[in-house]
Parts: C-alpha cells; sequence; structure tokens
C-alpha cells in the first residue's frame, strides 16, 4: 500500500465549472453529447420508476411474489437521489419508516402485500447500508440536515449492533439475528458496499468504518474459491481460531445472484486492483460467449444453466472496463430488457457506478461519490500522471453531471 499525501478537488458546481474551463475540458463534451447522456440515462430511471415502484413509495420485487425489502427500499432511496428525483425519494423514504423502521434504528428487512408491518423484523444489513448512503447523499444535494441525522442514526445503529470483532478481524453481520450462533459465524461478502461504508466514515468519522473498510478487503481476499477464485455469496468463519473463511456450511456453494454484486462494489469504489474483481472478470472472460451464466458451484465447477441476466451482464462490463478507465463510457442494457426487479435494479446500480466510480490510480477514499474522491499524489507518481489523471477524472464529472443533475 502506498503512503500518499491526498488533495481534494472542489466540487461545488461553479467550481466545476471554473475546474473544467481551466482544464480544457469545456469542449470535451460539447452540449448535444451531455444532453443525450442526460436524457438517456433520465429515461432509464423513469422505466425503473414506472415498473417497481409504487405511488406510496413501494419498491417491488416483482421476481419474488411481489415483496418488498429492505435492499429494495435503499436501491431506490440511492437511485431516486442519484437522478435528483426528490418527490420520489421522499416518497420511498416515507415508506420504509412506516413500514420498515425499528426502534433501534435498523429496519425489518421484509413486507409482504396484504400484511399489516413488516412480516420478518430481522434486519437485512445490505439494505440498511444502502439506506444510510441514500440519505447521506440526499443531505448533500438537497442540503437537508435532517437527511443526515436519519443517516447517521443508521449507521450508528449498524455498528452497534451489526461490528462484531473476532479473532482480530472486524466483520459485518449480515443480520442482527441467525448469522453468530455458537461458534460459527456466517458472513455474506456481497454486503460489504464498499462505498456506503466509505461514505458513512467519511459522514461519521468514526473509525470503525476504517476497520470494516479494510478487513472486508482482507475478507474478500482471503474468501475465494474453486478454479477461478471467486467470491462466494455465504461463507462462514469460526470463533474460537484464526483460520482463513470458508463456504458455508449448509447454503449453496455458488458466485450466484448475491456474490455478483461483490465486482459491481469494488468497480464503485475503485478498488480495481483486488483479485475477486480480477477474478470475476475471467470467470465471465471464459464462460461467456454471448451471456455469461447466471452462477457456478464452487465446490464442483458446475456453470448453471441459465444465462445471466441483464443486471449481471452490466456488472460484468462495468468490472471489465473500469480498471481500464473506460467505465462511463460503457454500452449497458436497458431497463426495459430486464425481467424483474432484481436484474433492473443492478442494471440501474451499474450505470450509475460507471459515473461515480474513481478513474484507476485514483487511489480510493472515504468520499460519498466518485466526484468527491481526491486525486492522489505519492513519491511513486509524477505529477505529470496526477495531471493526467486530474484531465479523465474532470471528463468524468462532466459526463456524472450532465447525466445525473440536468446540468446541460
Amino acid at each position: 500500500m502506498r503512503n500518499p499525501t491526498a488533495f481534494a478537488v472542489g466540487t461545488g458546481r461553479r467550481a466545476l465549472l471554473a475546474g473544467f474551463g481551466g482544464l480544457g475540458l469545456a469542449a470535451a463534451l460539447p452540449h448535444q453529447a451531455q444532453a443525450a447522456a442526460a436524457a438517456s440515462d433520465q429515461a432509464e430511471w423513469l422505466e425503473f420508476r414506472q415498473r417497481f415502484i409504487t405511488a406510496e413509495g413501494r419498491v417491488v420485487d416483482t421476481g419474488n411474489q411481489g415483496i418488498s425489502h429492505s435492499e429494495g427500499q435503499g436501491y431506490g432511496l440511492l437511485l431516486a437521489e442519484a437522478f435528483a428525483d426528490r418527490p420520489t425519494f421522499e416518497s420511498i423514504l416515507g415508506w420504509t419508516r412506516r413500514t420498515l423502521l425499528r426502534p433501534d434504528g435498523l429496519h425489518s428487512w421484509r413486507f409482504r402485500p396484504g400484511s399489516i408491518g413488516a412480516d420478518d423484523p430481522n434486519n437485512a444489513t445490505d439494505g440498511d447500508l444502502y439506506l444510510s448512503w441514500g440519505l447521506l447523499r440526499a443531505a448533500e444535494r438537497w442540503n437537508n440536515p435532517e437527511f443526515g441525522r436519519m443517516a447517521l442514526e443508521i449507521g450508528q445503529a449498524i455498528s452497534r449492533r451489526l461490528v462484531l470483532e473476532v479473532q482480530g478481524r472486524t466483520l459485518l453481520l449480515p443480520g442482527g439475528q441467525g448469522f453468530a450462533e455458537g461458534n460459527r459465524i456466517l458472513v455474506n461478502p456481497s454486503y460489504y458496499a464498499f462505498p456506503a461504508l466509505q461514505a458513512l466514515g467519511q459522514a461519521s468519522q468514526d473509525p470503525v468504518w476504517n476497520k470494516v473498510v479494510a478487513d472486508g478487503v482482507k475478507l474478500l481476499r482471503e474468501a475465494r474459491f474453486g478454479r477461478w477464485g471467486l467470491p462466494a455469496d455465504w461463507v462462514e468463519l469460526s470463533r474460537g481460531e484464526t483460520s482463513a473463511p470458508t463456504l458455508a456450511q449448509g447454503r449453496p456453494t455458488r458466485f450466484s445472484y448475491d456474490a455478483v454484486r461483490v465486482p459491481l462494489h469494488l468497480a464503485w469504489a475503485g478498488l480495481t486492483e483486488e483479485p475477486a474483481l480480477d477474478a470475476a472478470n475471467r470467470f465471465w472472460a471464459e464462460t461467456s460467449a454471448s451471456a455469461p451464466p447466471a452462477w457456478t458451484d464452487l465446490r464442483t465447477g458446475q456453470l448453471g444453466m441459465e444465462l445471466a441476466s441483464t443486471g449481471v451482464v452490466a456488472i460484468a462490463r462495468l468490472a471489465k472496463e473500469s480498471p481500464r478507465g473506460r467505465a462511463n463510457m460503457l454500452a449497458l442494457p436497458k431497463v426495459n430488457q430486464s425481467r424483474d426487479y432484481y436484474a433492473a435494479a443492478l442494471t440501474l446500480l451499474a450505470r450509475v457506478a460507471a459515473q461515480e466510480a474513481p478513474p484507476p490510480g485514483v487511489a480510493p477514499v472515504l468520499a460519498r461519490r466518485g466526484h468527491g474522491a481526491p486525486l492522489v499524489v505519492s513519491a511513486e507518481k509524477p505529477l505529470l500522471a496526477v495531471k493526467q489523471e486530474a484531465v479523465s477524472f474532470g471528463r468524468s464529472l462532466v459526463r456524472r453531471a450532465a447525466a445525473f443533475i440536468g446540468w446541460v
């Protein structure tokens, strides 16, 4: 790991305009290109909103008997912020707090249509993280301290109830109940939503989030299985001894619908040199003629007969191009090509990640999104290289501003 000295680039809109002029970026993306990018991405959001979000703010999992859950509410909240849709943001937030919020600050994970309130009070940590992250972003976008207060309350509840120290590791439990029974601890690697964890660290200044991020990265380096060295949907660790994580007993031993989010989170956070991202790229390259398989068994090497969804295809393209600095120019699948909520959500999240991920060579830091990330100068990196990164970074910012703020 390098020992860099970082400096931040200003992110106000006027500062951005001035900065882009200084970098000679005003002509990098002509007005028509900005407008086209903004219109295309906005259309994707409107399609998602129409298909999966009710007027009262419930995000409907159409592939899972029409239930709603904290994951979907968190994704919806973040996407509404990313596309500057405050009315939808507030409707999602209102339904979530009325229906899923628990007294301890976490959220019940599931709601079934026809039930009164949540029908399973256990939480799901990925949902809580995305809810907190969406609120942090909204607090900044709309200058709303109340959103920030809500976000930090969720973060404090996560750190209080779901962060566990075991044999020198700082672990993130998938939920409050059923994952740390006796000597056995179950962990879901895809719940380490690194951009959300980084944002919480920056906003709260609580060092626990640095530990969660660092040990989460270390866990992913150790928890790699099968022919390609892929992350698994579920792993387990033992309280009683310091040992490497193993495939979880009693769970499918797969790189599948959960674990596909690992490369999404790594790319989004700028962790493009991590072995798990490289492993996913090799798996998809070696098994994909037109579309990759939906899963592989990490014990037997068996490939699923079903093809991966458009959401997985979107993540695969993001993972492939993000180490090369071309993620924000990707041609990604459309939301209307997605057969259900989860595929559409992953497709749209990959689209947002492609715009926000830091460019290659820029060290990942505690930042709310790509356009808040510092550039890095170190003894190993000449100033010329940093200037080149600044130009690449600036182009990414222009496109991100056009696509998500409608600034043309």
